[in-house]
C-alpha cells in the first residue's frame, strides 16, 4: 500500500511538473461528450499526456489523477457523495472517463483532477502567494 501511495505521489508530482514546462496557456477543460455518456478533459499539456500514457493502465493510478463522484444537489439530497466507477482512455489529446452504469439525467456530478495542476504561475510568484501543495482542480458538472 505504501509502494502505491509513493508511485502515485511521484506522478503526480510528475505530471504537475512537467505540465509547469509547458507552453500550454489553455485553462484545462473538462466537461460532458456530445451525447453526455462520458466525460472528456481537454487542453492537457503534451508532457503531462505522455507521462499518463506511459502509467500501466491500473484504476488506482487514474483514480489519484482523476476522480469523479455523484453529489447531492439541493433537489436531491437523499443522495450521498460517492465515488463513480468506470474506464479511462487516453486518447492523442483528450482523457475521456466512461462511467460503468450511465450518468442520471439532471444529476450533480464533480470531477477533481491533478492534472496540469501546478505549483503557481507568474502572477502567484510575483505576489509571493505560491502554495505549499499542488491544488487540484475541481469541475461540478450537471447531466
Amino acid at each position: 500500500m505504501a509502494k502505491c501511495l509513493a508511485k502515485v505521489s511521484v506522478i503526480i508530482l510528475s505530471v504537475s511538473i512537467l505540465g509547469c514546462s509547458s507552453s500550454n496557456n489553455k485553462p484545462l477543460s473538462i466537461g460532458f461528450s456530445a451525447d453526455s455518456s462520458s466525460i472528456i478533459i481537454g487542453n492537457i499539456d503534451q508532457p503531462g499526456l505522455l507521462a499518463l500514457r506511459d502509467l500501466k493502465n491500473t484504476d488506482s493510478l487514474y483514480r489519484e489523477l482523476i476522480a469523479v463522484l455523484q453529489t447531492p444537489s439541493e433537489t436531491d439530497t437523499i443522495l450521498r457523495e460517492e465515488l463513480i466507477e468506470g474506464d479511462y482512455l487516453i486518447t492523442d489529446s483528450n482523457v475521456v472517463f466512461k462511467p460503468a452504469k450511465p450518468f442520471v439525467k439532471c444529476r450533480e456530478y464533480l470531477v477533481i483532477t491533478h492534472i496540469n495542476a501546478k505549483f503557481g504561475d507568474a502572477e502567484s510568484i510575483a505576489t509571493s502567494s505560491l502554495s505549499t501543495g499542488v491544488k487540484p482542480r475541481e469541475k461540478h458538472l450537471i447531466r
